[in-house]
């Protein structure tokens, strides 16, 4: 298949692969700080705050503030378009609040989903095929916001995401999941992209939230790492940065730490790239006041230490669209 982009070249491909290797280094992963004005809102909503572009800075700066044990385990950081041009207190941009600890900046670049109109009129062949053009156009669109960045030396995410919501159980969602990425990774290789300059952002495979039977998560391991070897080249992808899907942070830590551990062979690295399973506790330790922040700031960083996410007996490593 013909591309419009010109091949990268050796240098091109060497940048690409030693920033995505910077971001997923042993023990890293990313804080996805990247929630919209209106996923902000819902956040804020829940701890009576106003959803204000300030009351947004000064919460984004509770998590941007925390001091070098963060640089650790965090690799990258995703950015909203709003906080890409916000300032601490101290009139320090929040771009080199997270440069100065050595972390990479990255922001997410697409503004959201638009639906697909219905096949009509839909025969039952066409009705049995609407999931399948889906995928394929679903891949395609967002391969063409892909292929570009890569000829400037941003590392992009690759984000298929099977929701969570229903009362489907593992199987189900193991089984939609490898055809979401076998989809994927054709369209990735149709169109000629340099794999080992990409991130792969996926979910874990988890039961709908609503499924009455409830997984260990040697099982959720299980399948989501069987899915990947089923789907992904051996080893091409830089890393493998899960979302945490609506987990809680307790089920996120648990969840990868028992994926990193799975028997099954592993060639890539597991690792997060959560927003919620990440600042939970903090946001709602922070409440909106001032005399809260440095609380919810160690609040933050617990979630790097004692039983959190990042506890796991594998190295971790992690990415979006980073600069």
């Amino acid at each position: 298949m013909t591309h419009q982009y010109p091949a990268l070249t050796a240098e091109q491909k060497k940048v690409l692969s030693d920033i995505a290797q910077q971001i997923v280094a042993p023990g890293k992963g990313i804080l996805a700080a990247d929630e919209s004005v209106g996923s902000m809102a819902k956040r804020l909503n829940q701890i009576g705050v106003e959803n204000t572009e300030e009351n947004r800075r000064l919460y984004r700066q509770i998590l941007f503030s925390a001091d070098s044990r963060v640089k650790k385990c965090i690799g990258g950081v995703i950015f909203f378009h709003e906080t890409l041009y916000q300032k601490a207190d101290d009139g320090t941009p929040f771009v080199d609040l997270i440069k100065d600890k050595g972390i990479i900046v990255g922001i997410k670049v697409l503004v959201g989903t638009r639906a697909l109109p219905p096949l009509t009129p839909s025969p039952p062949i066409l009705g049995r095929l609407q999931p399948y053009l889906f995928i394929y156009l679903w891949t395609y669109m967002g391969l063409r916001a892909r292929l570009s960045p890569l000829q400037n030396g941003i590392v992009p995410i690759v984000e298929p995401e099977i929701l969570p919501d229903g009362e489907h159980d593992l199987k189900r969602c193991q089984y939609v999941t490898e055809k979401v990425l076998a989809a994927v990774y054709k369209a990735l290789s149709d169109h000629h992209i340099y794999l080992e300059g990409t991130l792969l952002k996926p979910n874990m495979v988890t039961p709908g939230h609503a499924c009455p039977t409830k997984y260990s998560p040697e099982e959720i391991a299980m399948a989501t790492v069987t899915a990947l070897r089923r789907t992904l080249f051996p080893s091409a992808p830089a890393g493998i940065t899960f979302l945490s899907g609506g987990q809680s942070e307790e089920e996120a830590s648990l969840n990868l730490n028992a994926i990193n551990n799975c028997p099954l062979p592993r060639p890539w690295a597991l690792t997060f790239s959560y927003g919620r399973a990440l600042q939970a506790s903090a946001l709602n330790t922070w409440r909106g006041q001032r005399e809260n922040e440095e609380l919810a700031t160690e609040e933050f960083l617990k979630r790097f230490g004692g039983h959190c996410c990042v506890v796991i007996s594998t190295p971790l490593p992690s990415c979006l669209s980073f600069l």
